[in-house]
């Protein structure tokens, strides 16, 4: 699927794929109901051309069956038989002619003639020419008597339908041949025209010699028509002047029964191409109207779910903002009345309710939980003030000390109980929902501290402290936790060395952030603990340790944002790496 669609909305997604699929749908019925209706349109332009060619034969079947039977009327009359008999062409042209008026066309053509086609009379139009002293016809004719002969001919470029009729006579020797009556019609364009408007507007055209002798078409379609090939009573398509054609072919023959010619017969498909133009039109109108309502009925159902879909998206913003007291609409109730989309929001709200049940219940038993750990952190650290104090009171108890040294016990006495004092508050704030936050420090004044706090027992173990942080190095802690991350780091090294040795904190700036390295030089870490080190309740070697200093320091590391690990390369004793954020953790 292409990444521009994509990037639309749904809304717009659902109207283009209705869109586009209604218009393959229709293109698709469009394209078969064109190709039925072409294949109709053209069985029926093949029929209305075969029933243009019976309407023809018909046509002139009764023209020669007419002229057939005016010749034979007008050769068994009495006195036009006693006007042959005289031989005299006046008497016989006299004696025919008004009868020949009365009950034959006008247009017709009528000639009488001896047994050999010499001409004795004629009545009506004239062939023209030659014929009208000769009509080989007759003899062509001759070999069919007595029964008429009827067809076509030609002469001097013009095309007839004639009937050819011979007038026997009764003599001493039986029948005699005494004339022959030759009666026909000129084919020209009045008659073309006549076929053309009684076949309902099919073309015709008449041709003889490879000339064409009358048609309704224009020039250049009878060139077209004139030169094209068609096997007798076949049917094939031309198109001439940008208009296609259904032809038909039929031959012309004379009394003989010989061709002289051929007539064509053409229906134009210009009709049933209107026809044609004409439906698709309509189907695209029923195309447009159908994108219209469909594309109408669409964006309102799609209005309709869209619309709880963005609420529930909305809601989902929400909730994953961390506002679990958001709730979408829904409609109230149960039953049919309720679609599914109703039924997801009341889910969703369902589900907000859970979670924000869930979350208060995380929350309690969070802060519980950081309570125990608060508690039991306190509790382990604790003991160094304690110990501090309790050391001190004795060491008062015994006498011959010197002013100085009280004042010093008496300080550390104050400092340890004042630090005892601030986790106590601490665990109360924890208790009551009210984190300590965090400060700006400088991060070598907590050093500072607690490794005065470490003093004493640093000079009983004969454990040289060195700090190398640079005073200008601030970051935003909660100091008294720090302090104590440092507190129980150099409480573990000076465990580590009950017998001398010397403890290292230094600090460097590394990008956004600084490395603490606190680093002695014991007897390091035991290897079958190095994994689980910063797991709660793992310890080696320590007599009192309960396993939870470092954890407690490592999850303190982690709330500051930073990170609390072993540098394993280190050369000699244990060296851990503090890792702290120069900005607040978010």
């Amino acid at each position: 699927m292409p990444a521009s669609f994509t990037r639309l909305s749904l809304l717009w997604r659902i109207l283009l794929s209705t869109s586009i699929a209604l218009t393959v749908l229709f293109a698709v019925m469009g394209w078969i109901v064109q190709n039925n209706a072409t294949r109709a349109m053209s069985a029926s332009v093949d029929g209305e051309v075969q029933a243009s060619f019976r309407a023809y034969d018909s046509l002139w079947r009764s023209k020669a069956e007419t002229l057939a039977s005016i010749s034979l009327v007008i050769s068994r009359m009495s006195d036009v038989r006693a006007a042959f008999r005289t031989g005299d062409q006046a008497t016989i042209r006299d004696s025919a002619g008004e009868l020949w008026k009365q009950i034959s066309n006008q247009d017709a053509i009528f000639m009488v003639t001896d047994p050999d086609g010499r001409v004795l009379a004629s009545l009506g139009g004239q062939f023209g020419g030659a014929l009208n002293e000769d009509l080989p016809v007759v003899r062509e004719a001759a070999p069919g008597f007595p029964k008429q002969g009827a067809g076509f001919m030609t002469a001097e470029g013009r095309l007839y339908q004639i009937a050819v009729t011979p007038v026997y006579v009764q003599s001493g020797r039986g029948l005699g041949l005494l004339n022959v009556l030759v009666a026909g019609y000129v084919v020209d364009q009045d008659v073309v025209r006549d076929l053309k408007d009684s076949t309902g507007g099919s073309d015709f055209c008449f041709l003889s010699g490879g000339q064409v002798i009358a048609s309704t078409l224009d020039a250049g379609a009878n060139a077209v028509v004139r030169v094209a090939s068609l096997p007798e009573g076949s049917m094939r398509r031309i198109e001439t002047g940008g208009t296609e054609y259904t032809l038909l072919g039929t031959p012309l023959l004379d009394v003989a029964r010989k061709p002289v010619g051929e007539l064509r017969i053409l229906r134009s498909f210009a009709g049933a191409r209107e026809q044609i133009d004409a439906l698709r039109r309509n189907i695209f109108l029923v195309w447009l109207l159908a994108v219209l309502i469909g594309l109408w009925l669409t964006y309102s159902l799609a209005r309709d779910i869209l619309k709880p879909v963005q609420e529930l998206d909305r809601g989902a913003a929400e909730v994953s903002r961390g506002n679990y007291e958001y709730r979408v609409p829904a409609e109230s109730g149960e039953g049919p009345g309720r679609d599914e989309l109703s039924r997801l929001a009341a889910a969703f709200n369902a589900m907000c309710g859970s979670l924000q049940s869930a979350r208060q219940e995380l929350i309690r038993q969070e802060r519980i939980a950081t309570i125990g750990r608060m508690s039991t952190s306190i509790v382990h650290d604790l003991r160094n003030p304690l110990a501090a104090i309790y050391g001190g009171a004795e060491m008062l108890i015994d006498t011959g000390l010197s002013p100085e040294q009280i004042r010093r016990l008496a300080g550390n006495i104050y400092h340890s109980s004042r630090r005892m004092q601030q986790m106590l508050q601490e665990l109360m704030d924890t208790g009551r929902g009210r984190g300590t936050g965090t400060e700006i420090c400088h991060l070598n004044e907590i050093v500072r501290a607690a490794c005065q706090e470490c003093a004493s027992t640093a000079e009983a173990h004969s454990v040289a402290i060195e700090t190398q942080v640079a005073e200008d190095i601030e970051l935003p802690l909660e100091r008294a936790r720090m302090e104590r991350v440092f507190l129980n780091l150099i409480a573990n090294a000076l465990d580590a060395m009950p017998d001398g040795g010397r403890l290292t904190i230094s600090a460097e700036a590394d990008g956004a952030a600084v490395l603490v390295r606190v680093q002695d030089t014991g007897p390091g870490i035991a290897p079958e603990i190095r994994e689980r080190l910063f797991q709660p309740f793992v310890t080696a070697g320590k007599k009192h340790g309960v396993g939870l200093g470092l954890a407690f320091s490592h999850q303190t590391v982690l709330d500051h944002g930073g990170d609390l690990s072993i540098d394993s390369a280190a050369p000699q004793g244990a060296c851990f790496v503090i890792r702290l954020p120069l900005t607040v953790a978010v």
